[in-house]
């Protein structure tokens, strides 16, 4: 095989626009100058999608083990030959089987070190669970394969101007408040900081920290969370040398562009940081798992139901994501390059 990146990407659900936005992507033959991508699905699924948007001029190289993948073309990885029955823009339980075999197989090939990075289609998180997937939706579920623990992933949000970390993820608004405390946001923030250290070679990251409530608290006047549990967290994460500031009022924040002084920012919950974000990175923006020990990205979209198999979704994101995990890779490849040799080059004091 090539020693080009093995880019692994998953179907995400049948019934969605991920094989829309996955083919369109490798329709260009450039692609497979960047990366050797290996997509995890069966052939009859993928020739289903492609005559279903009317794209004759295209193919995948069909292999059964990961080392046949032919680095000049787009490959696909049968994991299985039974007929499908396609239910296009529908939630299906079928749906979701389909969809979580794509990503354990993807996953235990990633975890062998037989691929290098991993690039998600979007899930139904409602559709995948079952005994084997228990968990609220992608982050999760790699936090618990890849590292073993709940909880230490952290979802980062990327666009060429923003780059939007998440304290707490998918859970109920009125559980936002519970869920958030000073070490829990200052294990976010040293998450933070490394990856922008060794995922995008950032040397001294400035990170802004938002406030929970309105006006972030307006000292205590709307909450005290902000100043008892936020700010504390601040302090800590700059006395271990962390360039983190705030906490900020959110919505001054986003309408100033505030954003552009820092080289990302820690939201408290999930639309507080993504709101802004797609509002600001719409079709341009990825998810990126940072913290853990492998690579993962994937559009910033869902399965998009209404206009799933109309030939309507845009590649954009997807391609963007295939795009940011070859980055990703390479520069925690110098990091890990840079920061070794720094090691072998430090001279040994004896007394």
């Amino acid at each position: 095989m090539s020693n080009k990146i093995r880019v692994g990407i998953t179907q995400g659900d049948i019934n969605g626009i991920g094989l829309e936005v996955i083919i369109k992507t490798f329709i260009d033959p450039g692609m497979e100058d960047l990366c050797t991508p290996i997509l995890f699905s069966s052939q009859k699924t993928a020739s289903y999608h492609r005559k279903l948007l009317g794209i004759e001029d295209f193919s995948f190289n069909i292999i059964r083990e990961i080392e046949q993948a032919n680095p000049k073309k787009p490959n696909l990885l049968n994991l299985y030959e039974e007929e499908v029955s396609f239910e296009i823009g529908k939630s299906t339980a079928l749906g979701g089987q389909y969809a979580f075999k794509s990503l354990e197989t993807a996953c235990s090939a990633l975890a062998a070190g037989t691929l290098d990075v991993l690039v998600t289609a979007p899930i139904n998180k409602h559709n995948i669970q079952s005994p084997e997937f228990n968990f609220k939706g992608h982050t999760e579920y790699l936090d618990m394969y890849f590292s073993g623990q709940k909880d230490d992933a952290l979802m980062l949000m990327l666009s060429d101007s923003l780059k939007v970390g998440l304290v707490t993820g998918h859970i109920p608004v009125e559980q936002v408040p519970a869920s958030i405390s000073t070490e829990k946001i200052l294990k976010r923030l040293t998450t933070l900081n490394t990856s922008l250290l060794q995922d995008f070679g950032i040397r001294k990251p400035r990170i802004a920290v938002l406030g929970l409530n309105p006006h972030a608290g307006d000292n205590g006047t709307i909450g005290n969370q902000d100043t008892q549990i936020i700010l504390p967290a601040i302090e800590k994460a700059r006395q271990t040398g962390i360039l983190a500031f705030g906490p900020y009022p959110a919505d001054g924040f986003f309408g100033n562009s505030s954003y552009f002084k820092f080289d990302a920012v820690l939201a408290m919950y999930h639309d507080q940081g993504l709101i802004p974000f797609k509002t600001i990175a719409f079709n341009n923006g990825i998810n990126f798992t940072a913290g853990l020990p492998v690579v993962r990205t994937s559009p910033d979209h869902g399965t998009a139901y209404d206009i799933a198999g109309k030939n309507l979704a845009s590649e954009e994101s997807f391609r963007k994501a295939i795009y940011t995990a070859i980055d990703i890779f390479r520069k925690r490849s110098e990091y890990k390059q840079l920061t070794a040799n720094q090691l072998k080059s430090t001279p040994i004091r004896r007394e």
